[in-house]
């Protein structure tokens, strides 16, 4: 028996206990696997560097980076067979191929057995299967909250496994971190059966009747699939070169880059919660949208001008995390509005993959400008893509519209 959610056409000012158990349990989903992934950034450099072939940079950014590159090859098959076969079994089998990643890296003893670990980790691509299932579970006029949980809950394990990446290698080994891990990844498991609750009946559970083409090529999911290839793109290219700025420019020593990624990212979001919020109620969505786009471009031109000092860089970071995570928030929301009901895993398996290759294209165009050109045109570069996200987006034609409520 499916749990009594509202039904699509009802509205209310805030979510139901119902959405709020939905978001909040597969919020939790993201936070567990990310946690174990995100642990590893701060410290894998390093014990690489006692494994053998762990001397050559290229293995290793191979291991971290293969993960990016598994998960773009598998969230649209995945997301297509949770149209067909369920969210809940797609997620559950998915988070088991990430708990055996994590246990084979566990195990490593060369640098390519990690490499196998985090391509099977990124097999466990199962970001479409959430998605849709909050899409499925959340009413339109609460979606965007629900997205922004989960969005959230990425921001603060990143800025969390920054504080505590350095305290469980010193306690626990980079084995330790991974078998960790996988028992979170198990623990989500058990989150997805108990805790989430089903999703009310819809399209999704019938025979599929929409076209892959018609996903594909409709216009306005193309433009927000392109929108986070670029805001991805940006973020990753972004990093080559800030961490580094942040020592020589700021003065600010590596070991205590927490000390200012924290406090930034938890205010980024005390700041973008209520524009986010009077939108979705004033139905200013569009307005919202442009602005974060165009705070992004402003943050990339003003880091091309290559400033110095603490304060300034701390300034612009916080500025980038307000815009990211309004439209990390808003692009799955209008993605699960604008697609079919029985083809929203196939249009979010199609996003999580540009998204994902987005990632890894921002890494590898960060390290090539950077190397050819130096840091500055690397915020050239992303300021020249942000640019082109605006002109596409100011031509978005499906913004959702203030919703009344209905009289029974």
């Amino acid at each position: 028996m499916h749990a009594s959610f509202p039904s699509p056409q009802s509205e209310s000012r805030g979510m139901t206990r119902l959405e709020l158990r939905a978001s909040a349990s597969l919020a939790s989903i993201f936070a567990l696997r990310m946690l174990g992934l995100f642990l590893i950034l701060p410290v894998f450099a390093v014990h690489a560097r006692g494994l053998p072939g762990g001397e050559q940079a290229t293995l290793v950014g191979l291991a971290l980076g293969i993960y990016g590159l598994t998960q773009a090859l598998l969230q649209l098959p995945l997301g297509i067979a949770s149209d067909r076969f369920g969210r809940k079994p797609v997620i559950v089998a998915g988070l088991v191929v990430f708990a055996l990643g994590s246990f084979v890296a566990a195990a490593s003893d060369s640098i390519w057995v990690v490499i196998a670990g985090r391509a099977l980790q990124g097999a466990g691509a199962i970001s479409a299967a959430v998605t849709a299932l909050i899409a499925d579970a959340t009413r339109d006029s609460q979606r965007t909250k629900a997205m922004a949980m989960v969005g959230g809950s990425i921001a603060l394990t990143f800025a969390l496994s920054l504080v505590l990446a350095p305290l469980l290698y010193g306690a626990i080994g980079m084995g330790g971190i991974f078998a960790m891990t996988g028992l979170l990844a198990l623990g989500g498991i058990a989150v997805v059966v108990w805790v989430t609750p089903e999703a009310p009946p819809s399209l999704a559970e019938t025979e599929s009747r929409t076209r892959f083409r018609q996903v594909v090529f409709e216009p306005d999911l193309m433009r927000l699939n392109l929108g986070i290839f670029v805001l991805h793109a940006a973020q990753m290219a972004m990093f080559v070169v800030v961490p580094g700025w942040l020592v020589e420019r700021a003065g600010l020593p590596l070991d205590a880059h927490w000390k200012l990624y924290l406090p930034v990212v938890l205010l980024s979001f005390a700041i973008m919660i209520p524009p986010l919020i009077q939108a979705e109620r004033r139905g200013r969505l569009r307005i919202v949208f442009i602005g974060a786009v165009a705070a992004l471009l402003v943050v990339q031109l003003l880091l091309a001008a290559q400033p110095t000092g603490l304060v300034v860089l701390a300034a612009l970071l916080l500025l980038f995390f307000a815009a990211f995570n309004v439209l990390e928030a808003s692009l799955p929301s209008l993605v699960s509005r604008l697609a079919p009901a029985d083809a929203k895993g196939a249009a979010l398996g199609i996003y999580n993959t540009t998204q994902s290759l987005g990632l890894f294209a921002g890494g590898l165009l960060g390290g090539l400008v950077q190397q050819q050109w130096g840091a500055s045109a690397v915020f050239a570069v992303c300021a020249a893509l942000s640019v082109l996200w605006l002109a596409v987006a100011w031509g978005h034609r499906s913004w959702p519209v203030r919703q009344r409520a209905v009289v029974a």
